[in-house]
């Protein structure tokens, strides 16, 4: 099965310069727990999720409506294209402990995205339908994206303390 047939195709972006505010906003309004990072041509230059907008917010002690997207997304994005196998795209995700990949076209434009929820939902299909994907695959997925990770210490309790930007966060490092 590739990316194109399990991929969410209708996702909302957000610019590295719009507020963390805005992004929360997209976020609920959409039921998403990521968004995209574009450039003024749509290619796509970091990802910043739920849990990045709140540890940013909490690390420099300030509103989401007074931070910028680019001070907390992931900057080094894994992604994917279309014709990519989701057994590829698993792995991906299991290297890399991330739970959602952007899809770019050969330009870097987004064309959408596969999420660990995606692939799930496409394992639970029957093949009449286009369920394809293996059901033990997402499972040893899901198991590698929620392995503890040791690289990151533990918070000291300042609220100086920040993540670099290009740290694993969903889509980083994809």
């Amino acid at each position: 099965m590739l990316a194109e047939q399990v991929m969410t195709a209708d996702v909302r972006v957000c610019a590295p310069n719009d507020d963390l505010a805005k992004v929360a906003g997209l976020m609920w309004d959409y039921d998403c727990g990521c968004v995209p990072v574009v450039d003024a041509s749509e290619r796509v230059v970091g990802m910043i999720t739920d849990r990045d907008a709140c540890m940013a917010a909490y690390t420099k002690g300030r509103p989401l409506a007074e931070l910028i997207v680019s001070d907390a997304m992931a900057s080094n994005v894994i992604t994917c294209k279309r014709s990519d196998t989701t057994h590829s795209i698993e792995q991906l995700m299991a290297d890399n402990q991330i739970r959602r990949i952007p899809v770019v076209d050969d330009d870097g434009r987004i064309a959408g995205i596969v999420s660990l929820n995606d692939l799930a939902r496409a394992s639970a299909r029957p093949p009449s339908r286009g369920g394809q994907v293996d059901q033990r695959h997402v499972a040893l997925t899901l198991a590698a994206t929620a392995a503890p990770r040791s690289s990151f210490p533990p918070p000291n309790g300042s609220a100086s303390t920040s993540r670099s930007s290009d740290s694993k966060s969903e889509g980083a490092s994809a």
